[in-house]
């Protein structure tokens, strides 16, 4: 006599099909001592929502001619989610998000608003799931269901990749030390700036701007590259390196 699923919530809740033979006219399905409800019943099934509980527990069917034998029923606990990392990604997705807790070993779901997606359950206290595309920039609640429930409680965000509108200045020393002001979208999560792939320091100013310092060069156009948690911008030869003069 199987049952299906043979685990659920701590809470209760949970449709379980059992199927057998002579079924019919149940009159009572225990789970430990608790009874289910019963919302369907045929000669060769009784299909209940499961009462709360905690452990195994035994299952057992009562019908005009008897109680049948036991079956196990593993109640779950609902899961608790530590940690997410990422918290950031770009808003068409794409991304590995690790989840970390605890009870997650049933997971079947990962939502990020309202757009689910399939975790890979590396043991009870760590999944990972690749991040659905967002309908939109801005952060996102992720809930995880397993057999034990949904638990909430953990933010994700999206973010949209960065623009560049302007440098100004243009141009500077090919010696560097020339501050520069890059204005553009989504630059609040800039994490490297660079001219012809050279690293620059930079402060982010607001997410449309940022201050630079420019590094050292060769005497010419470069190109310059702002990259964000959204992904990376360039400006193809935004600023110009000029030579010193010589004697």
């Amino acid at each position: 006599m199987p049952i299906s699923p043979n685990q659920g919530s701590t809470g209760g809740g949970t449709t379980v099909v059992i199927t057998g033979t002579n079924l019919g006219g149940a009159t009572a399905v225990k789970f430990g001592t608790k009874n289910a409800t019963i919302t369907a019943n045929t000669p060769t099934s009784v299909t209940v929502t499961s009462p709360s509980g905690t452990g195994t527990v035994p299952v057992t069917v009562t019908t005009p001619g008897g109680t049948s034998n036991p079956l196990q029923f593993f109640y779950v606990g609902a899961p608790f989610k530590s940690s997410l990392s990422p918290v950031t990604g770009v808003t068409a997705g794409g991304n590995t998000v690790t989840i970390n807790g605890t009870g997650l070993s049933t997971a079947t779901a990962v939502n990020f608003g309202a757009t689910a997606a399939t975790p890979t359950v590396v043991n009870d206290g760590q999944l990972t799931v690749t991040v659905p595309a967002g309908a939109a920039p801005g952060p996102v609640s992720v809930s995880v269901t397993t057999a034990g429930g949904t638990n909430n409680g953990l933010s994700y965000t999206y973010i949209d990749a960065p623009t560049i509108v302007s440098l100004n200045p243009t141009s500077g020393p090919a010696s560097g030390g020339t501050v520069v002001t890059i204005t553009g979208t989504n630059l609040s999560t800039t994490q490297s700036v660079t001219f012809d792939g050279t690293l620059a320091p930079f402060s982010v100013l607001s997410d449309t701007s940022l201050s630079v310092v420019t590094p050292a060069g060769t005497a010419g156009a470069v190109d310059v590259t702002v990259t964000t948690s959204g992904g990376s911008a360039t400006a193809a030869g935004g600023f110009t390196y000029v030579a010193g003069p010589g004697i």
